[in-house]
């Protein structure tokens, strides 16, 4: 028999619900595997083994009854620590919010909750989600479960959702929440031969997720395949009137709409994105990438998006002044940590949390932002920066009026090693620079892997559709899916 823990999200549910193996038995095998490899991958930040039994036996006993078991039943997941858990650490893995233990549950949790799903842990992350190669966490980085041949040099998951990436790669969990503000799932995903998609922007509820910038940020699903995303964004997805950002759309069944059939599609391929110094094996997956959906029956077209060039520079204004904003409410006063030197004052108890608190890199995009929403700089920084936002934003809408999603890749080179790009945050930013544009635009857009690089780690292609076109863009990545038959996993050395 399969191990348990090689099964996915629709495998694990039918599994149960057929009686091959019990919830329990399934949470069993994903909290051993989440606390053998612990010390060696750091993917979780809290494990949560008691609630992924107990989550567990509540599905045995409802199967027992005859009663139904939900999309999710059965299935247990992990949390990026971005989701505030009710009785449930969450620390959006940074100082400031260590040993902050909500008191209520977030939307997207909740509903992942009463579809059956249980809790395996906390998932690291990017410290407040703000990195591409979850270094910036307080409680150190995720190690990606692929190293290169021959070397045992530690590799990055991408970020910000590296512990998610990394813990379906490794078959800690099955599934995983992330969130992606500017490529947080698309990019890890594509560094750990996972898939993930980011859905439109207000598909899913933003309340009771820790805010880094409020109009880009979005939850969506990471897993195996696109099938198991589909199930799980299903389960997320949906109105709430607690986020005015929520949209109140029923939520389709892109699970039964799945089709890798693309007769009468367009597919665009964005000329901008053919960027200066591109690898070479980076533009021959994006070229088996076009061969793949012409097979499955996809018109091919080129299209531009003239603006593309600027959203890089556009995202690391919007985003900061946003972070700059959002974060001003961790002060040490409300909740969280406290740092009061011996005779300080209210500013100086401000200054010492704030210091103290927020790691280097979440330090530099609050005073990024600060700068750029300043009364001498608003109008020369921040404002010219929406107004390019807007522009990359009808140049995807132009885009569309010619074809039904755009194919591009999804990093612009396989994993790097730990450490090589901390120098230079310029650097790290570039890692951003295909998934930004869609973050900026609020499409839907999604990676899959597409195969491996000559050093054999995991290339990802990504798929950009339509306001709403969720089902667009995962019957493309299905297309991708069937045709790239990609079945590497890493080999186990922790």
């Amino acid at each position: 028999m399969t191990d348990i823990t090689d099964l996915g999200v629709a495998a694990i549910r039918d599994g149960v619900a057929a009686g091959t193996f019990s919830a329990v038995e399934v949470a069993e095998a994903f909290n051993a595997n989440v606390a053998a490899a612990q010390d060696a991958l750091n993917a979780f930040i809290v494990a949560t083994p008691d609630h992924a039994i107990a989550a567990a036996k509540t599905i045995d006993a409802k199967r027992a009854a005859g009663e139904a078991l939900g999309p999710m039943g059965g299935v247990p997941i992990g949390m990026k620590d971005l989701f505030t858990t009710n009785g449930v650490q969450t620390t959006a893995a940074s100082h400031i919010l260590e040993g902050f233990v909500p008191q209520y549950e977030s939307t997207v949790s909740q509903k992942l909750w009463d579809a059956g799903a249980g809790l395996l842990g906390k998932l690291n992350l990017d410290q407040f989600a703000m990195g591409s190669s979850n270094e910036s966490s307080h409680f150190g980085s995720v190690v990606s479960p692929w190293r290169r041949p021959g070397s045992n040099a530690p590799l990055t998951a991408g970020g910000s959702s590296g512990g998610s990436s990394a813990a379906i790669a490794a078959r800690l969990v099955p599934a995983a929440t992330g969130t992606d503000t500017g490529g947080s799932i698309r990019q890890p995903a594509a560094y750990t031969g996972t898939t993930g998609i980011k859905p439109t922007y207000g598909r899913c509820s933003r309340w009771g997720v820790v805010a880094y910038a409020s109009s880009l940020d979005q939850a969506g699903a990471m897993a195996r395949d696109v099938t198991d995303c589909a199930i799980l964004l299903e389960s997320m997805a949906g109105f709430d009137p607690k986020d005015a950002t929520s949209l109140n759309l029923p939520v389709p069944d892109w699970t039964a709409a799945l089709s890798g059939d693309l007769k009468g599609k367009k597919v665009g391929i964005p000329k901008e994105y053919r960027v200066e110094g591109m690898p070479a094996e980076i533009e021959a997956i994006w070229e088996q990438g076009i061969a793949w959906l012409k097979d499955a029956g996809a018109e091919v077209v080129e299209v531009s998006l003239p603006h593309t060039q600027y959203a890089l520079a556009t995202y690391y204004i919007i985003a900061p002044a946003e972070a700059s904003s959002n974060l001003a409410r961790y002060d040490g006063v409300r909740y969280g940590l406290r740092d009061l030197p011996d005779g300080a004052g209210l500013q100086d108890m401000y200054a010492a949390t704030r210091a103290d608190g927020f790691g280097a890199e979440v330090k530099r995009r609050i005073l990024i932002g600060t700068y750029v929403l300043s009364a001498g700089f608003y109008d020369a920084y921040y404002t010219k920066a929406q107004k390019v936002r807007a522009l990359i934003s009808q140049d995807f809408t132009k885009a569309f009026e010619q074809v039904d999603v755009l194919l591009t890749p999804t990093a612009p080179s396989a994993a790097f090693a730990l450490g090589e790009s901390n120098e230079d945050p310029i650097a790290m930013y570039l890692n951003d620079v295909f998934t930004v544009p869609a973050s900026l635009a609020g499409l839907p857009a999604m990676s899959v892997p597409a195969g491996l690089d000559a050093q054999g780690l995991p290339l990802g292609l990504q798929i950009i559709g339509r306001p709403l076109d969720e089902q667009g863009v995962l019957n493309a990545g299905l297309a991708i899916e069937g045709r790239a038959a990609f079945a590497a996993k890493p080999e186990k050395w922790w």
